[in-house]
């Protein structure tokens, strides 16, 4: 689908750690180690994802792992799909914040593929009547994500610092399930049907 859409659009894809991330930090929770030791762990996890990620689109995206928003921005002039993981360590963020910080810089709107179709009024894995939230403020949003205690490998579907990003500079921004495919791809294009959409008053 992104390879059909290359033709109009260049991708940014970051990488989440996922169930390998969450594994590591749990491993690493009990015996007792800091949450920077944690969160080391979870970027890790991010980059491996993101190396399997790039060696399956193979010839079509970077054939190197960015580390920075410098390479990564580097990497964008000569691919029109480039896969990272986290960049650096920052307190209290997943890669949702290296996500928010590339659309910041890239001037580009920000789709986050999740489990979930987008924000629940309640955990829908858990609560079979949460309902949908199809719109919602960034400042609202980020009054949500803030109500969430953080820690590493969190599920909830944008962290904190990555609410507050896309808040400050006014990034559009989309919740939508991954396998949807055919709404992910009109997100994309700009039809916004399926997940939540999150922009209007700051």
């Amino acid at each position: 689908m992104l390879l059909k859409l290359t033709s109009s659009y260049r991708f940014v894809l970051v990488c989440g750690g996922g169930a390998i991330a969450r594994e590591y930090i749990e491993a690493l929770q009990k015996e007792g180690k800091s949450e920077e030791e944690q969160t080391a762990a979870g970027i890790r996890a991010t980059r491996g994802n993101a190396l399997f990620v790039m060696q399956w689109f193979g010839d079509y995206a970077n054939r190197s792992l960015p580390k920075t928003m410098k390479e990564v921005k580097a990497a964008l002039e000569k691919n029109k799909i480039v896969i990272c993981g986290a960049l650096r360590y920052r307190p209290h963020t997943t890669s949702d914040t290296t996500a928010a910080l590339l659309a910041q810089k890239l001037k580009a709107p920000f789709l986050n593929i999740t489990n979930v179709q987008g924000l629940y009024t309640a955990d829908p894995r858990k609560n079979p009547s949460a309902r949908l939230i199809p719109s919602i403020t960034w400042k609202a949003f980020e009054e949500k994500a803030k109500k969430q205690r953080y820690k590493p490998g969190q599920h909830f579907v944008l962290d904190q610092e990555a609410a507050t990003i896309i808040r400050k500079h006014a990034i559009p921004t989309y919740l939508i399930a991954g396998k949807n495919l055919s709404a992910i791809r009109d997100n994309i294009k700009g039809i916004h049907r399926i997940g939540t959409r999150i922009e209007g008053e700051q």
